[in-house]
């Protein structure tokens, strides 16, 4: 649970009361943004992905952007706003350094997310209209595995509700869909640290795979 300065403040007023506020409660004292735990096991993707992908991928990269941006948000405008927050007003206003942080965290905290409870299939709305924009879901991941092969380096492919519309975008680097207005449904991260120990150079099979085993479909319905 994240507690910001105002909630800091109310819950210690009686200790603080006719005391002078310590300097590391200033303006813009720095909210503590904090990882999301890890909803299952290390192994629990694996074959898919593997164990040790996972180790790496959450307990290295994942961890080192929350750990980047913690330091670079403390004493910002930023400090005492939310995650999704900072990714949002960070790209508005080009502060990259910010914001490459920010929406690294943000994307890995989804992208875990979306596998909990596996592949489950695509429920109401949703379902609708994958068979509508796609021609179903066989469609859909066609697409998904297509346009992860047009992200150049690194990057993330990412299914995306715009308006009433199902889209895919590949975007750079730490390219997130909050940064241009569309709701993320499903988000792979093409990164080489996603796949590499398990797949190589094979990046379109790893997304195939991804899509195939582990999204949880019902978790996209619910986002769509």
């Amino acid at each position: 649970m994240i507690v910001n300065r105002r909630q800091l403040i109310a819950a210690s007023g009686a200790a603080l009361a006719g005391t002078v506020l310590s300097p590391a409660i200033s303006a813009f004292a720095a909210t503590a943004l904090v990882q999301t735990k890890l909803p299952y096991d290390e192994n629990a993707l694996s074959p898919t992905i593997s164990a040790r992908t996972v180790g790496l991928h959450y307990g290295k990269h994942h961890a080192g952007y929350f750990k980047k941006l913690n330091t670079l948000v403390q004493n910002t405008a930023y400090a005492d706003l939310s995650l999704e927050e900072i990714v949002t007003k960070s790209s508005a206003a080009k502060d990259q350094p910010i914001f490459n942080q920010a929406a690294q965290a943000w994307n890995h905290d989804f992208y875990w997310a979306q596998f909990n409870g596996g592949p489950a299939a695509p429920t109401g709305s949703f379902k609708e209209a994958v068979e509508r924009d796609f021609g179903g879901m066989d469609g859909l991941k066609k697409k998904v595995v297509e346009t992860s092969d047009t992200v150049f380096g690194t990057g993330w492919v990412w299914l995306v509700k715009d308006n009433e519309k199902l889209d895919v975008l590949g975007l750079p680097d730490a390219g997130t869909p909050l940064a241009v207005g569309k709701v993320p449904i499903i988000g792979i991260d093409v990164w080489e640290h996603a796949y590499y120990l398990d797949y190589e150079n094979r990046r379109t099979e790893h997304v195939g795979a991804v899509l195939d085993n582990l999204v949880n479909w019902r978790y996209a319905s619910e986002q769509f």
